[in-house]
């Protein structure tokens, strides 16, 4: 579920029923898109993968001995057809997992760009957060307009208008709201 609904962003813009339910979910989509990496998430990141017939095994640069569990299930995602999907970890290691693939043929490392991302079990909801919610629904609102309303521009700081509304002020713009909630991991720079 997005953290904006297609009825709440369609209420926001007052567009009634001029747009189907797709177009204005795929705003709501985005948003999500942007913001969720933002937030903390109980995941990892995979950068190498290796097969040996039906085991397949994911390397990581960080220890995540004392992150994971044998029996854990965990979700995978960008990391190819033969391991994305709900797996459950049969091996483990100090910067490996290992599972259960649909992969018949043997390989050895083989890296994975943009990392693979290994969520386990997450412990909160942020749709049930409404300073997160409010922020998903701004971002889809801001969105929205660079779409519908291109030439309408925000203003920079030496107050000339600008037609690109997608910039790095995006996320400064509800960053107050989601502060609770923002990843150490996502605050680089």
């Amino acid at each position: 579920m997005s953290l904006a609904t297609v009825a709440e962003l369609r209420s926001t813009l007052g567009v009634g029923t001029l747009y189907p339910d797709a177009t204005l979910q795929e705003v709501c989509d985005a948003a999500d898109a942007v913001l969720l990496p933002m937030l903390w998430a109980n995941n990892e990141y995979a950068y190498s993968q290796s097969n040996v017939g039906t085991t397949g095994t994911l390397y990581f640069k960080d220890n995540v001995l004392e992150t994971y569990y044998l029996g854990q299930t965990v979700t995978v995602s960008n990391a190819g057809v033969y391991f994305d999907g709900v797996r459950t970890i049969t091996g483990l290691s100090n910067y490996s997992i290992s599972m259960a693939t649909t992969h018949l043929v043997s390989r050895g490392h083989s890296p994975i760009n943009p990392y693979a991302t290994v969520t386990a079990e997450s412990y909160i909801d942020f749709t049930l957060d409404a300073a997160v919610q409010n922020a998903g629904l701004m971002i889809a609102v801001e969105i929205w307009q660079a779409r519908t309303a291109t030439l309408s521009g925000s203003n920079l700081a030496d107050f000339q208008p600008s037609p690109y509304r997608m910039s790095a002020q995006l996320l400064a713009k509800v960053r107050g709201l989601i502060s609770h909630a923002l990843s150490p991991n996502s605050m680089v720079g």
